[in-house]
């Protein structure tokens, strides 16, 4: 099965969280804040939104930062993929 987006979504995949901080400390899983980065897996055609010309700006395989209470969670094929709309991501990672 294979999802994808309409007009202005994003279909993107939460990067692993980091197991230990910069310092070397191991953190529990309770502790361990959601990453906001993630890999983008499929954009969807953009077009005509809510009367405005949308141009997707992020592609395929691109690492993106994105808002923190932002998108729609998926689960598909035992992966969960965060559905949101090219306005939430924030920026690129290059």
């Amino acid at each position: 099965m294979k999802l994808v987006p309409l007009a202005d979504r994003v279909v993107i995949k939460q990067l692993a969280a980091e197991e230990t901080t910069k310092s070397g400390i191991v953190l529990p899983g309770a502790e361990k804040e959601k990453p906001q980065q993630a890999e983008v897996i499929a954009v969807g055609p953009g077009g005509v939104v809510d009367g405005k010309e949308v141009k997707m700006e992020v592609k395929v395989g691109d690492n993106v930062i994105y808002s923190k209470y932002s998108g729609t969670e998926v689960k598909l094929d035992d992966e969960t993929y965060i559905i949101v709309k090219q306005s939430d991501i924030l920026a690129v990672i290059e």
